[in-house]
């Protein structure tokens, strides 16, 4: 396999830049579990990120009971359900999720531990920010059952608004749903924009030829695809002319499944996409991939080695070790800025420059 030794990636030394001792809980009494996955974007002279922030609730008073959260449309507020710890069919393994099965061993229930919101943290150096006390998003209707999580921001300069699509998570599936702002203090929700299971949403920056596009990635549950495709709105909203855009490559580091990262940017040499990657362990990489700038349908080069894997300790031990996951980068100065999750944990921060990622996809 190719080596990328010759990439200068560093990571910041106050890594990560951003933990759980750095967030207020949005309930008194609540535990804020971790705080990852921050879409990114320069505004004026702040660098401001949307963190995936996730919380339990106060334990219950009999040990035995796990309370797991979830938002009732109906009751219009946080409820919960109760799950034995003991109970042989409630399975506990994975720490994302609850698993319940009837005694034929057929799955009937499948709650997420935690519940995620997105809040806002702001920064003038892109190093040390702070978090707003507050959640800017917060679980809302059906759709948002288990929580709103992994946001992606794209600024569209024709009519001035901030657009973050997120995944938001429920019994229904996973769906794409789409807000936006002015001024980052009001913040108007826009709707579903691509149905269950379909996640990984990156919108690109401008219209190519008079048409908006996005990356996404759907779940196929019969033949377990996941993988990047690419779609075309002519509003941002009502989304077609879907395409499969990358495959996995089963026998290496992203052998598992991929999807879209980061908001797209533009260079004289295409669309560069920075994407994540899984193998068939559940390590999730960092990789490349070049567009091209009139038909980003079509690839132009994709990088043979991982652009960024976990090696220190919190990109390895965590929630959910093994993880380097990304939803925004900044490219500035000759540098592409990566604020990325870590072990599904806590934000880190690294930089690249931008003319050795381009000499490392196009093998120059």
């Amino acid at each position: 396999m190719q080596t990328i030794k010759s990439l200068n990636l560093i990571r910041h030394t106050e890594n990560p830049i951003i933990t759980i001792k750095d967030v207020q809980p949005s309930h008194e009494g609540w535990n804020v579990e971790y705080v990852m996955n921050a879409g990114c974007h320069r505004v004026g002279d702040e660098v401001l990120l949307l963190l995936r922030v996730a919380e339990t609730p106060i334990p219950d008073p009999d040990p035995n009971i796990f309370l797991a959260p979830y938002f009732s449309e109906q009751a219009g507020k946080i409820l919960f359900r109760r799950l034995e710890k003991d109970d042989p069919l409630n399975d506990f393994s994975d720490s994302r999720f609850v698993l319940r099965y009837d005694e034929t061993g057929k799955e009937v229930l499948r709650v997420l531990t935690s519940i995620s919101h997105l809040r806002l943290a702001r920064s003038k150096d892109g190093i040390h920010f702070e978090v707003e006390a507050k959640p800017a998003l917060y679980p809302a209707n059906k759709y948002e059952e288990f929580g709103i999580e992994d946001p992606r921001i794209t600024y569209i300069e024709e009519d001035g608004y901030y657009y973050f699509n997120y995944s938001a998570c429920a019994s229904l599936g996973v769906t794409t749903n789409l807000a936006r702002t002015k001024d980052w203090k009001h913040y108007e929700r826009l709707g579903c924009i691509f149905t269950p299971d379909n996640k990984d949403v990156c919108i690109f920056p401008r219209k190519i030829n008079g048409k908006y596009f996005a990356l996404c990635r759907p779940a196929s549950a019969e033949y377990r695809r996941r993988e990047i495709w690419i779609s075309e709105s002519p509003d941002l909203i009502s989304w077609g002319n879907h395409q499969q855009l990358m495959e996995v490559n089963t026998s290496d580091w992203d052998g598992g499944r991929i999807g879209c990262s980061a908001v797209p940017f533009e260079t004289e040499e295409g669309w560069v996409e920075i994407y994540h990657a899984a193998d068939s362990d559940n390590r999730y990489c960092l990789g490349v991939v070049l567009l091209d700038l009139d038909d980003p349908t079509k690839v132009i080069a994709k990088g043979k080695a991982p652009l960024m894997e976990p090696e220190t300790e919190y990109e390895k031990i965590g929630f959910f070790g093994n993880v380097i996951f990304n939803c925004g980068v900044l490219c500035e100065d000759g540098l592409i800025k990566i604020y990325y999750g870590a072990a599904d944990t806590c934000m880190g921060y690294a930089e690249v420059p931008l003319n050795e990622v381009l000499d490392f996809v196009l093998e120059r």
